[in-house]
């Protein structure tokens, strides 16, 4: 990849962790969970960016998992599994943001192998959702700066012909 394609894809990135959607579980709850949870997606996402610049790979992040299961947990019943990955991010995403502690009585203090696993595919799965997004949104932007150009083209005749 060339220095300018690089560039790009930075600024790309950084802008993303401001203009990215949060993907939400569809049903109409997308707007339920809390601003200071949005903030955190933010700052988490900023996160995530200088982790990626030290060579690790992209995910989603833990307040994005949280809001994601946050809405699918008000849409429909989950089963244990999933239950346990909720209660373990709301958990971690609520005490690393000084919001509130877990309940003891439902507090999950860790996941097993298979939960682990669940979690890490739903957090690649949000960013790789978001990222198509982006992808769309620029593509959609350049082809409608490409139909503008070429109606002003087709407005304005050419003054000299070469």
């Amino acid at each position: 990849m060339n220095k300018t394609k690089e560039v790009e894809k930075g600024i790309s990135e950084i802008v993303s962790v401001f203009s990215d959607p949060i993907i939400v579980f569809p049903g109409g709850w997308g707007d339920s969970f809390p601003e200071w949870l949005k903030e955190a997606i933010t700052l988490e996402r900023l996160a995530m960016n200088m982790r990626v610049l030290k060579g690790e790979l992209p995910t989603g992040t833990d307040a994005e998992a949280c809001a994601y299961l946050n809405t699918a947990s008000l849409t429909q019943p989950m089963d244990s599994n999933w239950a346990q990955i909720y209660l373990y991010i709301a958990g971690k995403t609520y005490t690393q943001w000084k919001k509130a502690e877990m309940p003891e009585d439902i507090q999950v203090e860790s996941l097993n192998d298979d939960q682990m696993r669940d979690l890490n595919r739903l957090k690649a799965w949000l960013y790789q959702k978001r990222t198509t997004v982006r992808e769309d949104r620029e593509r959609a932007e350049r082809r409608e700066e490409k139909e503008e150009a070429a109606k002003r083209k087709a407005e304005q005749p050419e003054l000299f012909e070469f």
